[in-house]
């Protein structure tokens, strides 16, 4: 087959046609009509001689040839973009872009603040759309529908880029009036009432139970090969709800350090280094191969990494 015989315009309708699986849609997105992206995927079944997309009782999904295309569709067009892509073509004195950035609230009490006073100085018309980790998938960000996701991450896939940001630790939170006080120890932080703080992985969240061990994370993973428990009362998506809950009279919140120091002027808080080894965690910046070369892009990677390290 020849090259010069194949609009590679077709390739674009592609991408958009697997990421969107629906012709009006993405017609929508590219600014053509619908016939003319329907005869757009007509010629691509007939150039790859596969249906690329089939119609379910749950819309149109694509095929195994499709499945398998997608990757490599991607690196292709990402790779058309570098070389397109004028080296000089953002300016952040005076760009207006909205970056979306999905974080934790860990990420967004930590590291936001100190990235909005720096855009401040350098970016003053940007702006931030920040999201949660429950708003979408991994498969959307790949799709370069996030400009970065910054968190802890378990497993990430393999396409995406990443860099760690900072290592961190955990400290335990509670109140100065808190029995705890007079005899902090392992002994006393079992006896205790705990607050539960999510990890906060990718995609929606499901309830848990202080008997999902497994699922709750590096601070009861850690009590557990002690062979302990804590007690947990009340389970939080948010660390800044439990920093207010571990100013109740016998709450204790075990969250990160950087969370906790955040606190370290508030009188009625007293923080501490937890009674057992608990294993640090980084927090890292991924990213699409998608947006790898975009030149915006990577001037707010670079901000975000500065900033972290300052």
């Amino acid at each position: 087959m020849n090259l010069d015989r194949i609009d590679l315009n077709l390739l674009v309708y592609l991408d958009v046609l697997l990421r969107e699986r629906n012709v009006t849609r993405s017609a929508s997105l590219l600014g053509i009509t619908q016939p003319a992206m329907s005869n757009g995927l007509r010629r691509l079944r007939e150039t790859l001689g596969d249906p690329l997309l089939v119609r379910t009782s749950e819309g149109m999904a694509p095929t195994e040839r499709a499945q398998a295309l997608q990757p490599l569709l991607r690196q292709i067009l990402s790779s058309v973009e570098q070389v397109i892509e004028p080296s000089s073509s953002f300016d952040a004195s005076t760009s207006d872009r909205v970056f979306r950035i999905m974080t934790s609230d860990y990420g967004e009490s930590t590291l936001l603040p100190r990235l909005l006073n720096r855009l401040r100085k350098q970016a003053p018309n940007v702006v931030l759309d920040i999201m949660t980790p429950s708003d979408m998938s991994f498969t959307e960000v790949e799709q370069g529908l996030v400009d970065l996701v910054i968190n802890r991450f378990d497993t990430m896939p393999q396409a995406f880029h990443q860099k760690t940001l900072w290592t961190d630790g955990f400290s335990c939170l509670f109140a100065v009036d808190n029995p705890i006080s007079h005899n902090f120890c392992l002994e006393t932080y079992l006896q205790a009432r705990h607050v539960w703080v999510s990890k906060t992985g990718m995609g929606a969240g499901m309830g848990l139970t202080p008997k999902d061990i497994k699922r709750l994370g590096w601070v009861d993973e850690a009590l557990e090969k002690e062979g302990h428990q804590r007690q947990i009362t009340v389970f939080t998506r948010h660390y800044q709800s439990a920093v207010l809950m571990a100013q109740q009279k016998g709450l204790v919140a075990t969250v990160p350090t950087r969370a906790a120091t955040a606190h370290s002027d508030n009188p009625r808080l007293i923080i501490k280094k937890p009674p057992f080894h608990i294993p640090d965690f980084e927090l890292k910046m991924a990213w699409s191969p998608l947006l790898q070369h975009n030149v915006a892009h990577q001037w707010l990677r670079n901000l975000i990494a500065d900033v972290a390290t300052t």
